[in-house]
């Protein structure tokens, strides 16, 4: 009894084993390759699959879904003999697994030394600037090779992207240096642009201002003028429209004479000879008779009072124009002087009484 047993225990498992072997569940995106009796038979799609146990062989999953890799930098020489760097990315896709498994070993590997050499290859005809200005044309030459190349083994490589290109660190140092300089040159240029068109403008506003301020002047000498010129046309027009008597203009004569003398420092004065015309005319004016009014002639009657103070106004106006030629010797101007510095003082031979003779 304990044989038999252990011999239907044993068969369980057997069984159990079997049924276990047999049945085969691949996720999504994932594939497995099959073989029967060390030949390929089929691949497993994603669900659930039989297999024959015992006489077939399911090999490991592979991804279907796009990988990335990063590879190490690699060393790359350029046309003018620089070592620089280089640090790829590939992104690629297994799309026939069979092909993937039995046409090339180690795929990843192989997609990476395909990748260092079609670069080497790139980079080696270009210079060093143009490798760092050029990451899109070396993208997408890499792609094509790389695409091509991979086709057979049942991969499709979708990107190719360069991470980084490390040059030297001399070459590192002179193209900051270089770049500083750029960057000094550019601000310089600023800002000599910049005080250029400060001073540009500057100048500008200083001749609007100038333009501004000198219209200013002409227009304010321009009414200026248009002022005097007028205020001189009118006054010409009041005199010559009330028509001045020369009696009248000889006395203003006379009351601008002692303005003359008002300095501080006039000690000798020089008396014009049209002082001479202008006492004469006074003079006449005392002894002209003036006409009188119809009231003034009812009013005042004429008497031997008035006829006196008449003859004495006359007398003091000659006396007044002999003085006034007697100015014109040495010893006249200095009398003329004190009289024009002070108006109030007496005139010599104005306040004596007349005489007889004179009478």
């Amino acid at each position: 009894m304990d044989a038999l047993l252990v011999v239907g225990l044993l068969i369980i498992l057997f069984a159990a084993i079997t049924v276990l072997k047999a049945v085969r569940i691949v996720p999504q995106a994932r594939a497995r390759n099959v073989e029967r009796l060390g030949r390929y038979h089929r691949t497993l799609k994603p669900g659930l699959n039989f297999v024959i146990p015992y006489v077939d062989r399911v090999y490991p999953m592979i991804d279907l879904r796009e990988q990335v890799v990063s590879f190490r930098p690699q060393p790359v020489i350029t046309e003018d003999n620089l070592v620089v760097e280089i640090d790829t990315v590939l992104y690629f896709q297994v799309t026939d697994p069979r092909a993937a498994a039995y046409e090339i070993a180690n795929y990843i590997q192989a997609v990476e030394q395909l990748t260092v050499t079609t670069l080497r290859n790139v980079v080696g005809s270009m210079d060093l600037e143009k490798t760092l200005t050029s990451r899109d044309t070396i993208n997408s030459q890499l792609r094509g090779v790389l695409d091509e190349a991979t086709g057979k083994w049942g991969i499709r490589v979708n990107r190719v992207e360069i991470k980084a290109i490390d040059p030297p660190k001399t070459i590192k140092d002179a193209m900051e240096k270089q770049m500083r300089a750029e960057r000094d040159k550019r601000a310089a240029i600023l800002n000599a642009e910049g005080q250029r068109q400060s001073q540009i403008l500057t100048a500008e506003g200083d001749k609007q201002s100038r333009i501004l301020r000198a219209e200013g002047q002409r227009t304010a000498a321009i009414l200026e003028a248009e002022g005097q010129s007028r205020a001189i046309d009118q006054v010409f027009q009041a005199v010559h429209r009330n028509d001045p008597d020369p009696k009248l203009l000889a006395y203003q004569y006379l009351q601008v004479l002692p303005q003359l003398a008002q300095g501080e420092g006039n000690t000798f004065w020089v008396i014009p000879s049209e002082v001479t015309s202008a006492l004469q005319g006074v003079s006449k004016a005392f002894t002209e008779a003036l006409p009188r009014s119809s009231a003034t002639r009812d009013e005042l009657p004429e008497s031997a009072a008035m006829d006196e103070e008449v003859a004495r106004a006359s007398e003091a106006a000659a006396e007044a124009v002999a003085d006034a030629q007697e100015a014109e010797t040495p010893s006249g101007p200095r009398q003329l002087t004190q009289a024009a510095k002070d108006p109030a003082a007496p005139i010599p031979g104005l306040d004596r009484e007349p005489s007889e003779a004179d009478r």
